[in-house]
């Protein structure tokens, strides 16, 4: 069998990474985990990159972990410790730590990682037939912390329970009320909808973008922690961040006088 892998191609200021591991629904093994956080820190150190798209290959998007490796260093709390907080956090705080909108092209399966990798993204635009859970109560093991504390964060603690206690599974219209997704679209509209997307997002300012993830990745910087809250989150981003740097940049003149000279802004 064809191992897993990450497929990273760039078109312009466009960016798509797709998990490809189709005869095991796109399911993520150590090697998917690691390469997605090179392929993000790539992302990241990019100047031309102004949107990325995570997508499955073929009809899903991510049934979970490979449970085939699982053997392998699941049985020891050492090697345990290692695949969670050095792989599966690994890639996932890459995502978080992402400057670039990240936009979620969800079809078939999302399940378990599946939840993990879209609850990094900032816009999910899913299949209305696609099914979401994360039923590992099955296979005897809970959700790590800081992946469980992402998941409860983006889909709700309510809901978190039913996937993590219940092994409950979701519709994509379940999903859409709850918040987690922001466009539910018919199976065959699910490409284009997503590229649309994208595209709107490029051709905005990606300063402004940039700067927009980093005042939101601040408001939420307690995931699994301490505090959080109003009072806590001002304290951090006015410790952290100067919001007003972009003043004199020609981007923020661009975008203004091309609205005082009503034309389109050249961003």
């Amino acid at each position: 069998m064809v191992p897993g892998t990450l497929r990273f191609e760039q078109v312009g200021p466009l960016a798509r990474i797709t998990l490809c591991h189709t005869h095991r629904f796109n399911a993520m093994t150590r090697l998917m985990w690691r390469e997605l956080r090179v392929a993000f820190e790539h992302v990241q150190l990019s100047q031309d990159i102004r949107c990325v798209v995570v997508a499955g290959e073929g009809s899903h998007f991510c049934s979970g972990g490979d449970i085939s490796e699982y053997a392998a260093f699941r049985f020891q709390e050492a090697s345990l410790r290692e695949f969670h907080e050095g792989d599966v956090w690994g890639g996932l705080q890459a995502m978080l730590d992402c400057d670039v909108p990240i936009v979620a092209q969800i079809a078939g399966n999302c399940m378990g990682a599946g939840v993990e990798i879209a609850s990094c993204c900032d816009i999910r635009v899913s299949a209305q037939s696609a099914r979401f859970g994360a039923p590992i109560a099955k296979l005897g093991f809970p959700m790590a912390p800081r992946e469980a504390a992402l998941v409860a964060r983006e889909v709700g603690a309510v809901m978190a329970r039913q996937m993590l206690l219940e092994a409950a599974l979701f519709g994509a219209h379940d999903l859409k009320a709850a918040g987690f997704l922001s466009r539910v679209v018919d199976d065959d509209a699910l490409d284009a909808e997503v590229q649309a997307t994208a595209l709107r997002i490029a051709a905005l300012a990606p300063q402004a973008a940039r700067m927009n993830k980093q005042t939101l990745r601040e408001l939420n910087q307690p995931l699994a922690g301490v505090s959080s809250g109003f009072s806590h989150h001002k304290k951090v981003v006015k410790s952290t961040l100067n919001p007003y740097a972009y003043a004199n940049s020609a981007e923020h003149r661009e975008g203004i006088q091309a609205f005082l000279d009503k034309r389109k802004p050249a961003f």
